[in-house]
């Protein structure tokens, strides 16, 4: 199937992750500005990251549930509308303490409603699933391309105007998510052997479902492994711009470094969506870390230049998102379509503990020992762990999915 035939859902998906995963990958930027606002020290900016994205995960779970209960279009618009508020307050905020409610809570209920669970819940409904890892890493790509468009445009904001400008500017993206979410309509499926094997999902209760992924060994390593990459994506995304910084490179080359990063993680999503359909998505998830675990513990290694910043970049960002693709695509392999959102929403929230300690604990390593060198070397060896845990899962549909294909 071409990606030129997906239903226009999946644009409208598309552009909703552009928006909300580009200003989240933009908030490493806003550290040095908003820390000196304050007059704070970079372990308060980073635990305020670190609560956003656990919160991100904790809301996912339910977030997850009410989509498949009530449709991802309503809980897309209130997730936006929560984003929204949450910038907005960010920006006119006076007080320190004030961040943990608009950047940290509100936020992540906003992110989790806007983001990769619910906009490949809907996508899995509507694709066929030869082709789901294929619309899985297009939509994952999108997210990537919302990097590299906004994490410039945040630049240029800060040195022009001033980090409150900036969060407004966001704020104000957000209708454009309430405009997409207002058009999404899953087309009725036509196709009688689709029909079945819907039908055999419908007839299962989310009780059920969960008691099915629980009894389930392979969904458990998959968690494990999501949270490897939660840990590798917030570190990196919050303090590379420090981390770089303190190598007294310009702040050009961190904002051009995490555009890299968006930029090669468009194709390399894709491509690691494309493998997964071609291959073995556990086998190729595992490639897909071993190929982190040498890129990281190259740039540890190597002296750090903005050359070597812009080669991280777009090396790291080619397997940056890569997961997300493999990893719902295995979840819809093993267990179906008909609860996605809540299945993939789970693992999400796996993904995001991991997101929590890398964001939180690399400040906190970072205050206490006055470098970030310890935890660069515990990315790489969580990194080779993570492909060694993906080799033993069982990627097999489940029977009672074999059993609703072949009658």
């Amino acid at each position: 199937m071409s990606i030129f035939r997906f239903p226009l859902l999946v644009w409208l998906g598309i552009g909703t992750l552009i928006i909300s995963l580009g200003i989240r990958q933009s908030f490493g930027i806003f550290m040095m500005p908003i820390s000196e606002h304050f007059n704070t020290g970079r372990e308060f900016f980073s635990f305020a990251i670190a609560l956003q994205n656990l919160l991100f995960g904790v809301f996912q779970p339910f977030v997850g549930m009410a989509a498949d209960k009530w449709g991802a279009r309503r809980i897309i618009i209130a997730g936006a509308c929560a984003y929204g508020l949450g910038l907005l307050l960010t920006s006119i905020s006076t007080e320190s303490s004030m961040l943990y409610i608009s950047l940290g809570a509100l936020i992540g209920l906003g992110l989790s409603a806007t983001s990769y669970v619910i906009v490949l819940g809907a996508v899995a409904k509507v694709v066929p699933a030869e082709h789901a890892a294929k619309a899985f890493g297009l939509t994952t790509a999108a997210g990537s391309f919302g990097m590299f468009a906004v994490i410039p445009g945040a630049q240029y904001m800060l040195n022009e105007f001033d980090w409150q400008s900036a969060m407004q500017v966001f704020a104000l993206l957000c209708c454009l998510m309430i405009s997409f979410a207002l058009f999404m309509r899953a087309p009725k499926s036509k196709n009688a052997a689709k029909t079945q094997t819907a039908n055999a999902e419908d007839s299962q209760t989310l009780k059920q479902a969960l008691s099915e992924a629980f009894a389930h060994k392979g969904y458990w390593l998959i968690h494990a492994g999501f949270f490897v990459c939660g840990f590798h994506v917030m570190f990196i995304a919050t303090h590379l711009p420090s981390y770089l910084a303190d190598k007294d490179l310009p702040a050009s080359s961190a904002a051009m470094a995490l555009a890299y990063v968006g930029i090669f993680n468009i194709f390399g999503s894709y491509f690691w969506g494309v493998m997964g359909d071609k291959f073995s998505k556990r086998h190729v998830m595992s490639a897909l870390y071993l190929v982190r675990t040498v890129v990281i513990g190259a740039f540890v290694t190597l002296p750090v230049t903005e050359s070597t910043a812009a080669i991280f970049g777009a090396a790291i960002g080619f397997c940056w998102l890569g997961t997300v693709p493999l990893t719902s695509g295995l979840v819809r392999q093993i267990f179906g379509a008909r609860y996605l959102s809540t299945l993939y929403g789970l693992v999400f929230f796996t993904h995001q503990v991991g997101s929590f300690l890398g964001a939180w604990v690399g400040g906190r390593i970072y205050d206490y020992y006055g470098s970030y060198e310890p935890i660069w070397w515990s990315t790489v060896v969580l990194a080779f762990a993570a492909a060694l845990i993906h080799l033993p899962i069982n990627d097999k549909p489940i029977a009672r999915l074999k059993m609703a294909m072949t009658q």
